[in-house]
């Protein structure tokens, strides 16, 4: 059985000049960058992998958005410097586990290979420090639209971007406000009951194939909504996304994860909110 999570949310606040130093942790999560598109907060994410190291980095999915790239180019100087970082750290000794998702699906074509380093795979599961057992996988398998209407998934990806754009204006105007960032897109996602529903069967559906692989736990993306909890029974963790929320999970070296996120201020400050802490059953 899933240990139990807690809600443990830390007041939100600039990180104390003493708290810069780089924090190593067992395993970093990291999914649904996508690269190549304008939402993509790269350059808050570069703030994130500058204090953040890991003995294994897995990238669980849309890194790279092929489906956007393949319409318009679109790659600045900072989406470059996010692929560097990675591959540093991973010549410096890290384990990079990449695990394609259906935005950068053309990898799936390389799966089993290795690219400077970067092991690409379908899924995978990471054993944490007390032993506990996590399927990770992109979770777009589990997705009805993706699999079986594929156009509707591309026309809800034209909304989401249009979403996204309207964003970067109302967040223009919260920064001149002297008002922290704020999502439109993750708003309306949990304002709307489709959605809702169907981040609750996502979540359900992810549980019991981590169930059927007799695992202890499922370690996803794919749906852009950060979360840990045992629901379902078992363990789900979502890393969320660097488009919207700015999210990340971690494994300490005893085997706890942690749910981080990362956003900025106004004056574009880096902010750190750790959420979600799990705590040992008694």
């Amino acid at each position: 059985m899933m240990d139990q999570f807690i809600n443990d949310t830390a007041a939100l606040g600039r990180l104390p000049p003493d708290d810069d130093a780089p924090r190593h942790y067992r395993a970093l999560f990291l999914s649904d960058i996508h690269l190549g598109t304008r939402g993509c907060q790269a350059e808050l994410l570069l703030d994130f992998l500058r204090v953040h190291d890991a003995e294994t980095i897995y990238l669980v999915g849309d890194i790279v958005d092929g489906w956007r790239l393949r319409r318009a180019w679109y790659w600045p100087q900072t989406h470059n410097d996010v692929v560097q970082k990675l591959l540093r750290k991973g010549r410096k000794g890290a384990r990079i586990v990449y695990i394609p998702g259906n935005h950068d699906e053309f990898l799936r074509d390389y799966l089993g290979s290795h690219f400077g380093g970067v092991e690409v795979v379908d899924s995978t599961v990471h054993t944490a420090a007390d032993g506990r057992r996590f399927l990770v996988i992109h979770g777009d398998q589990f997705d009805v639209v993706v699999r079986h209407a594929k156009w509707l998934a591309f026309l809800g990806d034209w909304a989401y971007t249009t979403a996204l754009a309207t964003n970067t204006w109302v967040n223009v105007v919260r920064r001149r406000l002297g008002l922290t960032y704020w999502s439109l897109s993750a708003w309306a996602k949990l304002k709307v009951k489709n959605a809702v529903n169907f981040i609750g069967k996502f979540e359900e559906a992810l549980a019991t194939e981590a169930r059927r692989s007799g695992v202890d736990g499922v370690i996803c993306g794919h749906i852009h909504h950060a979360t840990m909890h045992d629901r379902f029974g078992i363990g789900y963790i979502n890393t969320g996304d660097w488009v919207e929320s700015c999210t990340a999970i971690v494994e300490t070296h005893d085997g706890r994860f942690e749910l981080i996120r990362w956003t900025s201020n106004a004056a574009g400050q880096p902010l750190r909110q750790q959420a979600h802490r799990e705590r040992a059953a008694a």
